[in-house]
Formats: C-alpha cells, sequence, structure tokens
C-alpha cells in the first residue's frame, strides 16, 4: 500500500466509526452527511 492509499483506507474507516456513532444515537442528518462524504472518497478512488 502507498501512503495516499493508507491515508484513505484510514479516512473511510474513520467515517465508518462516525456513521456507527450517528446511528447509535439516531441523528438522521449527520448519517446522511457522513454518507454522501463516504460516497465522494469512492468516486475519487475510482477515477
Amino acid at each position: 500500500m502507498n501512503a495516499a492509499t493508507t491515508r484513505t483506507a484510514l479516512q473511510v474507516d474513520d467515517y465508518l466509526d462516525l456513521l456507527n456513532l450517528a446511528v447509535k444515537v439516531g441523528d438522521m442528518k449527520w448519517q446522511k452527511e457522513i454518507k454522501s462524504r463516504l460516497q465522494y472518497i469512492l468516486c475519487l478512488q475510482t477515477r
């Protein structure tokens, strides 16, 4: 893994942790924001 891939993987893991927290507290707006950010990261990786 190169440095950019490692950084992105850590970023995704962090966002998934935040998403789990948002689900636990029931914050739908926060969940939507996190999912949007994850989708953006996925789009950047598929270029």
